[in-house]
């Protein structure tokens, strides 16, 4: 059903998706799929990387050690933004068609009630593109 699933990444948060790694791991396998892990960076030096060039460098490495967990083939895509923050939702649904996904799995966080003013980033994702999004909440610990 799913040929390639796209995953959006924080590098510097890579703790905090832990449970949308996993879900990612086990959809993969079943439906032997690749993964594709996009990470969105500014040219601008910040915490993960000096340069787009190293970010991607780091962004490759994460998806070759993720691959020894699934099995399934990994690509990815690096996104250089001037405004990282504000363009996320923007760049990951232009990253959708980049990269020929057929289903999204991305970490979300639990409702709450700014969310009304601001939506989640898998909300607006969900709404403005054609493929399956599937939103995964934190662990209950």
């Amino acid at each position: 059903m799913y040929h390639k699933i796209m995953v959006p990444i924080d590098l510097a948060h890579i703790e905090v998706i832990e449970p949308t790694l996993q879900t990612v791991a086990d959809l993969a396998r079943h439906y032997d799929a690749e993964v594709c892990y996009v990470g969105v960076t500014s040219s601008a030096p910040g915490s993960v990387a000096r340069t787009p060039e190293q970010f991607a460098q780091k962004l490759e490495a994460f998806a070759q050690k993720r691959a020894e967990v699934h099995g399934q083939p990994v690509s990815i895509h690096t996104i250089v933004s001037p405004d990282p923050i504000a363009d996320l939702d923007d760049d990951l649904i232009e990253a959708i068609k980049e990269v020929g996904a057929d289903l999204v799995v991305m970490p979300t966080h639990p409702p709450k009630h700014l969310d009304v003013i601001m939506p989640s980033h898998g909300g607006k994702v969900a709404t403005h593109t054609d493929v399956s999004v599937f939103l995964v909440r934190p662990s209950k610990t």
